[in-house]
């Protein structure tokens, strides 16, 4: 392929998006980014010909994955793939898809997300490195481009999109999306444990079997609750979701934040179904008082709470 032209008119930060000169440098910067999730609202069997499949409703958090492409410069030990083998299969998956191949350049890449605690750190490492990519070629890579690519790699949540939806792990499949867009406020703590997602399939599988009455009632109750626009009702989904995993991959202080929910005012109670996030939903933002009996709670249990806004 012949090297970019970056004097092209094509190739200018006004033409090209997430494209970055440096004054009095040679060098260019394209990027990417993805938002990550505080777990799930809910996680459970969608039966599909007569089979259960992994889905869940993610849930979006404002804190994000960032992989950037510095153009000229030559890769070094410092290189950020070294460790990030998914984001090299994700590199080589786009390049053969569509038959580009890269300029000289050194990645490198930063993340809000911690990894193995259900805050889909790798699924946005990887959509990260595709929106970096798009802004190097001067592609918009499409939702089923996306999942083609992480179905490849991995099994993996819906951090691609911009709105809630109903997604199947193992299959990246959009099952349907939802025109609401619920806003909580969470105040969560992280356990600990790192969790390997896909050590989780066969188990999770497995109790679907063995609970699928009352797993697949919530998930109707859910998707009928975000059609509603009900954030109670969300809520309330979450919370029987978190009870329903607690034979999967437990949290150790599920029971007392269901024993305490009523005192602190929570509408609801979320986890990372496959990590070590677990905290409270509220509709609305807690006040100061609230944040520091809350922040009182959580230090009595042994933990440092966090508060965060989720949604888009």
């Amino acid at each position: 392929m012949p090297s970019i032209d970056f004097a092209d008119s094509r190739y200018t930060p006004a033409a090209r998006p997430n494209f970055t000169w440096h004054a009095g440098t040679a060098e260019a910067i394209s990027s990417g980014i993805c938002h990550g999730t505080l777990g799930e609202l809910i996680q459970g069997p969608y039966i599909e010909n007569g089979a259960a499949q992994i889905s869940l409703i993610s849930l979006p958090v404002k804190k994000y994955s960032c992989m950037h492409f510095t153009h000229g410069e030559r890769a070094g030990a410092d290189n950020a793939l070294a460790t990030k083998t998914k984001c090299r299969q994700a590199i080589a998956h786009y390049l053969a898809r569509h038959g580009r191949q890269l300029p000289p350049g050194t990645w490198s890449h930063d993340s809000e997300l911690l990894e193995g605690k259900g805050m889909a750190s790798s699924t946005a490492d990887i959509v990260a490195t595709i929106r970096c990519l798009d802004a190097i070629f001067g592609i918009a890579s499409c939702g089923e481009s996306i999942s083609a690519t992480l179905r490849a790699i991995e099994r993996s949540d819906s951090v691609f999109l911009e709105t809630y939806a109903l997604y199947l792990s193992g299959r990246q499949q959009v099952v349907q999306c939802f025109g609401s867009a619920p806003t909580f406020h969470a105040c969560y703590i992280d356990e600990g444990n790192r969790i390997d997602t896909e050590k989780t399939g066969a188990r999770l599988l497995t109790l679907y079997q063995e609970r699928l009455t009352p797993y697949t009632a919530n998930l109707d109750n859910a998707v009928d609750a975000f059609l509603r626009g009900d954030l109670g009702a969300i809520a309330a989904c979450a919370t029987v979701s978190a009870v329903l995993g607690q034979d999967a991959i437990p949290k150790r202080n599920l029971g007392v934040l269901l024993k305490n929910q009523a005192r602190y005012g929570a509408d609801g109670i979320f986890v990372a179904h496959t990590g070590s996030l677990a905290g409270y939903l509220f509709i609305h933002k807690p006040g100061p008082t609230q944040m520091g009996a809350l922040s009182s709670f959580f230090r009595g249990l042994g933990f440092q709470s966090r508060f965060v806004q989720t949604g888009f």
